[in-house]
């Protein structure tokens, strides 16, 4: 059986999604007085933090000759380019260039390097790429965490991946390969039939709150330490975030997945979890931190994997309702393109509550 895509999903794949804040890298890497250069989409951005702890974003790229500005030096106020010495300020004008003489009519300001509108929340800096339309300085707010209460406890870990950016999106929501990539958590031996339901939201879908499931390891202790019940939610919402919120009676954790496109061929995983409670396990935010990396590896050895055999351009399968998120998602990725194309409002795939069953 030949089960093709349906011309939707084709038309969109590789689509870059533009008009969306993306993570860049965890605030406590960036310190003050320091920069670091990252690539999202392909884009070469330079993220600086001031003297003052002010962030900055812009074009990793010398207007002059080209050079990465991140082979250079900052000193808080200035970036200095490596090659000619040009120095830009955190705005990205051009302030200083060493070559030009006394009474040379150059105005160096006039010189400019594209920026880019830069937040914080979270524990993670935030990078916003416009689309065709700019921004006209009305942004859609940064992306926040759905926390019940002040987090106790915290730890951010990023990764790269080999693999497309749809296909990292796609493992993020993936429902059933836990059995076969994370066997040692959840063994084949142990699958069974699940029903979960799903609920349109603004730019994505919910799994709404349901009861963690029989095989899923040590959750089901917080009921008899926390008092039930003990719930989950899981939100997908585009352009590349999986939110996760567990809640038992006082107790919640709260992690983020998100997927965030490098080029045609990697993507850079970040994860964050913040919870509330569970502070006299011994040496718990490094156990967490330590299964964490784990479960990731894993992925990250899964998808290097699946690049082998993308690089023959197979046409993807979609069975069954363990295959419908990934759908879901493609169809939202369409439907928000063509919002942008027309101005018209977004159309959403999901238009109403719906169970989905599978075994896993």
């Amino acid at each position: 059986m030949n089960v093709q895509p349906a011309h939707d999903i084709v038309s969109v794949k590789g689509a870059p999604l533009l008009g969306f804040w993306y993570p860049a890298v965890p605030s406590d890497t960036l310190r003050r007085s320091s920069m670091q250069a990252v690539t999202m989409l392909d884009l070469p951005i330079l993220l600086c933090r001031d003297r003052e702890g002010r962030l900055s974003a812009m074009r990793d790229i010398c207007p002059h000759r080209g050079m990465p500005l991140s082979f250079g030096r900052f000193d808080g106020e200035r970036v200095e380019c490596p090659y000619h010495g040009w120095q830009f300020d955190t705005n990205g004008r051009c302030r200083r260039i060493p070559a030009l003489v006394q009474g040379d009519t150059v105005q160096t300001d006039k010189v400019r390097l594209p920026t880019y509108p830069v937040d914080e929340t979270d524990g993670m800096i935030w990078i916003y790429v416009a689309d065709d339309r700019g921004h006209n300085g009305s942004l859609p707010p940064v992306p926040r965490l759905p926390l019940p209460s002040e987090p106790q406890q915290s730890f951010h870990i990023s990764l790269t991946y080999t693999c497309t950016p749809d296909d990292g999106v796609i493992g993020l929501i993936d429902p059933v390969h836990g059995p076969y990539v994370h066997s040692w958590w959840r063994s084949d031996a142990r699958m069974h039939e699940k029903a979960k339901t799903y609920e349109p939201i603004p730019n994505g879908f919910r799994m709404v709150a349901h009861q963690p499931a029989k095989n899923s390891g040590p959750f089901h202790w917080l009921q008899k330490i926390y008092g039930g019940p003990l719930t989950t939610t899981i939100d997908f919402v585009l352009p590349n975030q999986r939110v996760e919120l567990m809640q038992c009676g006082t107790f919640w954790v709260a992690n983020r997945l998100m997927a965030t496109p490098v080029n045609e061929m990697e993507c850079r995983i970040h994860f964050s979890a913040l919870w509330h409670g569970l502070n006299w396990v011994p040496f718990g935010n490094f156990i967490f931190r330590t299964l964490t990396k784990m479960f990731l590896g894993q992925d990250e050895r899964a998808m290097k994997n699946l690049a082998v055999g993308l690089r023959h351009k197979p046409s993807s399968m979609f069975l069954g309702d363990a295959d419908m998120p990934a759908k879901w998602y493609y169809k939202l990725k369409a439907a928000y393109l063509t919002s942008v194309q027309t101005g018209q409002p977004m159309d959403h795939p999901l238009k109403e509550r719906v169970t989905l069953r599978w075994r896993s």
